[in-house]
């Protein structure tokens, strides 16, 4: 949320910049002075700042791609191992539970010979 707020004002300043300068005019000169444009200069500024987002785009997506499929095996470990501790917990009281049937009978057989 954070991020959203910050990205929200920097994208705010920008634009106030670009529309008050919009009158004023720079030359660009492309491959050493064989061509010249003359542009406002917001447009390059512009340009400069939407080149810089797609390159950060660009170079966040793998990380962020990496991350879900981690997180996504992550999450199938996780459930495939609750399911065998839920097996194994109704394996425990199949196991307790005979036992304490076992102990039952041999008490009241105990009882029955006294």
């Amino acid at each position: 949320m954070t991020r959203l707020i910050l990205v929200g004002i920097l994208f705010l300043l920008s634009l106030a910049f670009f529309l008050q300068n919009q009158e004023q005019e720079v030359t660009l000169r492309y491959f050493f002075g064989l061509l010249e444009a003359s542009t406002p200069i917001y447009k390059p500024i512009m340009a400069g700042f939407v080149i810089g987002l797609l390159v950060a785009a660009i170079l966040l997506f793998p990380p962020w791609v990496r991350g879900r499929i981690d997180l996504r095996r992550k999450t199938k470990a996780l459930q495939e191992a609750e399911v065998n501790l839920e097996r194994l917990r109704q394996s425990l009281e199949k196991i307790s539970g005979r036992t304490q049937s076992s102990a039952q009978i041999e008490s009241s057989r105990d009882l029955a010979d006294e």
